[in-house]
């Protein structure tokens, strides 16, 4: 007999015994049979038990867990399923805050007759007391209801209206409202009455049913500085005018360009429409993304007019200038010659309107001819020019045309080509995005789409190309613009308003309105003088 040792995994120290006996087999011994377990319980009692562990199990459980402890064990989201639960039923159970009616009960036959007998027309349609009720003996109907004294209205004159037309769907008589237009035509024409006046319409009593409300009184604003009224004296219409009293000095404001001169003007109080001016302006003269530095100045004038009522009529941009150091980098002002309207230097060179502009504010990086291709390694022709320009800028239009190509067009990518008349087009490639359609005319100036760098293309710049017949010729061969030069006394009047507009001081136009003068009293300061009626020096 022997004996081995070993030691068990997950037994701690303990260690067992192997004897011989147990290595050689045995003989077989017949097998004991297994201890009955007790049978289950059925009916009644396996109900009970069942009940039994079920609320042993709830009441050993803890089914209100602090919800601030053990967050994410299973006994945390036990709690909070029990939290869940109970908010649930209580909303569910909830009665609500609205008040609990009442069954209105109908009053006795008694009250209801004392009622009916103390009752007047109006409170029988219930606009007293809320309750219908029925009309007393004493109530009669009327063959006819009259009419009201007067009518109030109020007209507005729509963008392509009369002011004849306005007046008759008012329901003014043909006969009155061809006066009242007689009468306001004889202080300002009719066609010069903004889109959007209100017009105030008193109608008077009418003679006959048959016949229309004769005007008592018409009040509307004719013009910025005028108001005016029609009134009926008699049998007759009278216009009577209330002038307003309204500045004119012009708006100017002036800063510093800073990081973006767009945000700097508009944080100094400009207007988007006179800052998008004069940007315009002054692109007509330098590069914007380029020759403008951050410490320079900007100087915009804008026509204003204030009137002593409160409102503001904001004009066109009247001057543009910049400065750098404390001199003038450049100074334009708008100036009227003849018909045409046109921006002049300070000199008094301006630029003319009869030519091709140019489609961006920056400088030609390659011309018209044969070239290498950046991108496709070998010589071609460069059918157009290339102006330097920022991913974004705009593209205008070099002169007045019809847009009859808008789209993709292979390696011009996003291509414009505008027809201009005379056989003359122009072309517009690589743009980042297209603002024309297809069809449509678009004038000189106008923003036709943005830089960009689609199609075969290195870097953000405008492809530019022009066309006479149908074929692509030098863009240089055309005068982008011509010069005119003011001279004599039309200079001489340049030069005076240019120093009276510069003679503005900024903000002058915000001040406020000074009062009319108050009106001298004629009656006596000292009660002495109001007996005698002399003065007692």
């Amino acid at each position: 007999m022997f004996q081995q040792r070993e030691q068990l995994l997950g037994a701690g120290a303990a260690s067992a015994r192997l004897s011989l006996a147990d290595v050689l087999p045995t003989p077989t011994r017949p097998a004991q049979p297994a201890p009955a377990l007790p049978a289950p319980a059925t009916g009644i009692k396996a109900l009970k038990e069942r009940l039994l562990r079920t609320r042993q199990f709830i009441h050993d459980t803890n089914w209100t867990p602090d919800l601030g402890q053990n967050i994410g064990s299973l006994e945390w989201f036990r709690g909070l399923g029990t939290l869940c639960l109970l908010c649930t039923g209580a909303y569910a159970v909830f009665p609500g805050v609205s008040p609990i009616g009442a069954a209105a009960t109908a009053p006795a036959p008694v009250a209801r007759e004392e009622l009916r007998s103390q009752m007047i027309m109006p409170m029988a349609f219930g606009s007293d007391t809320g309750h219908a009720m029925g009309a007393t003996d004493a109530v009669v109907a009327l063959r006819q209801a009259p009419e009201r004294p007067t009518i109030e209205l109020a007209a507005t004159i729509g963008r392509g209206d009369s002011f004849l037309r306005v007046m008759q769907r008012a329901g003014v008589g043909t006969g009155d409202a061809q006066a009242v237009a007689n009468l306001v035509s004889s202080v300002v024409p009719l066609d010069d009455i903004r889109d959007g006046t209100r017009i105030d319409i008193t109608l008077g009593r009418r003679f006959a049913r048959n016949q229309p409300r004769p005007v008592e009184l018409i009040a509307f604003r004719a013009r910025f500085d005028l108001n005016v009224e029609i009134v009926r004296a008699g049998s007759a219409l009278d216009l009577v005018q209330k002038p307003i009293l309204v500045d004119a000095t012009p708006l100017r404001i002036r800063g510093t360009v800073g990081s973006s001169l767009y945000r700097s003007a508009r944080a100094a109080g400009a207007p988007p429409s006179a800052i998008q001016a004069y940007l315009r302006t002054l692109a007509t003269q330098l590069s914007i993304g380029s020759d403008i530095r951050s410490t320079d100045q900007f100087d915009i004038i804008v026509d204003y007019k204030r009137a002593a009522t409160g409102e503001v009529e904001l004009g066109d941009l009247l001057y543009a200038g910049l400065e750098r150091g404390g001199k003038p980098r450049a100074q334009m002002l708008r100036w009227k010659t003849g018909n045409n309207v046109q921006w002049f230097e300070a000199s008094g060179v301006g630029e003319t309107r009869g030519e091709f502009a140019r489609p961006v504010n920056g400088a030609v990086t390659s011309g018209f001819g044969y070239r290498r291709h950046p991108i496709l390694g070998f010589r071609r022709m460069h059918s157009g020019i290339d102006f330097k320009a920022s991913s974004g800028a705009p593209i205008y239009a070099t002169a007045d045309g019809v847009v009859n190509y808008a789209g993709r067009k292979g390696g011009y990518g996003n291509f414009v080509r505008i027809a201009h008349g005379g056989n003359i087009a122009t072309g517009y490639g690589h743009m980042s995005r297209i603002a024309v359609s297809n069809g449509m005319r678009v004038r000189r100036g106008q923003v036709i789409g943005y830089v960009g760098s689609t199609g075969l293309s290195t870097g953000p710049h405008l492809h530019y190309e022009l066309y006479r017949g149908g074929r692509a010729v030098d863009p240089n061969s055309v005068r982008f613009t011509t010069r005119a030069q003011l001279s004599g006394s039309e200079l001489a009047n340049f030069r005076a308003r240019l120093k009276q507009l510069l003679g503005v001081a900024p903000g002058a136009a915000l001040q406020s309105l000074s009062p009319p003068p108050a009106a001298k009293s004629d009656e006596p300061k000292r009660e002495i003088e109001r007996i005698d009626g002399t003065t007692i020096t």
